[in-house]
């Protein structure tokens, strides 16, 4: 970014050094010279086209510049993450990085107000295949290259219990995404997210954006995309980049690419990804940026760096090696894309309708109560609590339901995106392998027309067994992966299942004792009143026997007075 000092009309003062790429039609200018400004559109936005007193330069257009009247300096170094000057930059595509180039012509200049006339501008290389070495280039340039590059990386391939495996170093390196901060630059006109990065080897934080882990993954793709799957990182998102729940989702996801990445015993390894974790300054960084971006060991040439301690294979086992790998690859990728699609429903239902259903329960529970509430009878309330309560118990296990799939289904949807994202590598990989076999088969074609030499098949046979024993280290390596992946990912969904039914199972005998608790204290009313209802009884008969025990007796007493009397009479 340019910034300038504005003069007069026509006329800006360059605040900051700025030297243009060849080709790219903009102007080199140093600080405090002036500029004339030809034309501008006129919402302001725009290039301008400009010249200086450099007649050579006339007429470049100067891209991306803005007008600023403060003259304070650009912020601080604060590491890779706030040096670069947009979201996507051209510094991350380097036109001079290896690749397959057409010749472009662009014109550099534009018309002048004073003089008015035309430059054509110098040649430059326009990229048209990102990864040259992996997708474009055939394994011939491996198979029948006269002299392979000589890379101080070489990759073991020795015999272990279940085949070809890669050499595994003593300790596993680890790697923890975390504390993701809002920065700016340009005075605040753009912001970004950065991740702290920090590997176990080390334990020294470096800070990174999600353009320099892209970075990192297209450097990885290019070189070792033919031999080993380098699953893609999270998606890209224009909107929504500063929200909680999306900068958390895309650090738990970039921690997963990056675990992935330091449990490959061959990408832990690498420069590209020790330069990542490890670079000291603006100056290191950049020096090696730029030496991983002119590695000539990329694409199929990776094989050339594969030393595989084992006899040479034969035509047939490689052939049958590659299929089979390429029919389980092919059928894990329809299962997982399979289970992904239930997942995906049944985080849905457990979302939306299920929830819904169980809140229609209870709103029907509550209902009845109402309406039992309502009748004025003296002893509903013990029913109309236990109603109510039923209805509460299903409001809860709504609630509990509509919050389990962040718990389990989460981890579980994760993981086989996750695979995914793998298993969509390995169409390409085996591609380049059956390539091979197939340029192989046609060696004595080859050496007929002589566009071969006789000397050049066993070299051919022999390279394309290197490449097998590659296919089948990182196929051993994988599926060493997967059983860990799937066997820790199963449990703790199996284990989040569990604390879910008893949570539900814990809601349903909570409400089942307060209704039997209800009850209990109805038959207790009951009782009691039964009880005292037997006390009155009792007293009434006792009063009534008492009565007539009375009238017993005064009748005696009568009878002996009529006695006297009659006795008296005689």
């Amino acid at each position: 970014i340019v910034f300038f000092l504005h003069l007069r009309y026509g006329q800006a003062q360059v605040l900051y050094d700025f030297t243009a790429e060849p080709g790219n039609g903009e102007l080199t200018v140093k600080e405090g010279e002036t500029i004339t400004i030809t034309s501008q559109t006129s919402n302001g936005n725009d290039p301008w086209t400009a010249w200086n007193s450099d007649t050579s330069k006339n007429l470049a257009s100067v891209r991306n510049s803005w007008m600023s009247t403060d003259q304070e300096h650009p912020q601080a170094y604060q590491g890779p993450a706030a040096m670069d000057d947009d979201e996507w930059d051209d510094e991350w595509d380097d036109t001079r990085s290896s690749a397959c180039y057409a010749e472009v012509d662009l014109e550099a200049a534009e018309e002048g107000a004073t003089n008015r006339t035309e430059v054509q501008g110098p040649t430059r290389k326009i990229t048209l295949n990102k990864f040259p070495g992996f997708s474009k280039s055939g394994p011939e340039l491996y198979l029948l290259a006269k002299m392979l590059p000589k890379g101080k990386e070489k990759i073991s391939v020795y015999m272990g219990e279940v085949g070809p495996v890669w050499l595994y170093p003593e300790v596993q390196m680890e790697c923890l995404v975390a504390d993701p901060k809002k920065g700016s630059k340009m005075y605040g006109l753009k912001s970004y997210i950065e991740y702290q990065v920090t590997p176990s080897t080390t334990n020294r934080p470096v800070n990174h954006r999600y353009k320099h882990f892209d970075w990192l993954y297209e450097r990885l793709l290019e070189k070792y995309g033919s031999a080993i799957p380098i699953p893609s990182l999270p998606d890209k998102q224009v909107t929504g980049r500063f929200d909680e729940d999306f900068i958390k989702l895309r650090m738990e996801r970039l921690q997963s690419w990056m675990s992935r990445m330091c449990r490959h015993p061959i990408v832990s390894n690498s420069e590209v990804l020790q330069l990542f974790l490890n670079h000291q300054d603006e100056k290191d960084w950049k020096l090696g940026k730029r030496k991983a971006e002119k590695d000539e060991t990329v694409g199929v040439m990776i094989f050339s760096q594969i030393e595989a301690e084992a006899p040479e294979l034969g035509l047939d086992e490689v052939e049958r090696k590659c299929e089979s790998f390429s029919r389980f690859t092919k059928a894990m990728d329809d299962k997982v894309k399979d289970l992904l699609a239930v997942g995906h429903d049944h985080w849905k239902r457990c979302t939306g309708p299920l929830p819904k259903q169980y809140q229609k329960i209870a709103k029907a529970f509550q209902n009845l109560s109402t309406v039992f509430s309502s009748s004025g009878y003296q002893g509903e309330s013990t029913l109309t609590d236990a109603l109510t309560a039923t209805g509460k118990t299903y409001e809860e296990i709504a609630t509990i339901i509509s919050e389990q799939p962040k718990k389990d289904l989460h981890f579980l949807v994760e993981t086989n995106l996750e695979y995914k994202g793998i298993l969509g590598c390995f169409p390409e990989t085996i591609t380049v392998h059956k390539a091979a076999i197939d340029k192989l088969k046609d060696a004595d074609k080859l050496v007929a027309t002589n566009k071969i030499s006789p000397h050049d098949k066993p070299v051919m046979a022999k390279r394309v067994s290197n490449m097998s024993y590659a296919l089948q280290a990182e196929m051993n390596h994988f599926h060493s992966n997967r059983i860990h992946d799937y066997n820790r990912v199963m449990q703790f969904y199996l284990e989040e299942q569990v604390k879910l039914y008893e949570t539900v199972r814990g809601e349903v005998c909570l409400n089942s004792r307060h209704v039997q608790s209800c009850l209990n204290n109805r038959k207790r009313r009951k009782t009691e009143s039964m009880s005292q209802c037997q006390h009155k009884m009792n007293k009434k008969e006792l009063r009534n026997i008492l009565t007539a025990q009375e009238v017993s007796a005064q009748g005696v007493l009568d009878n002996r007075d009529v006695g006297f009397d009659i006795i008296n009479i005689t």
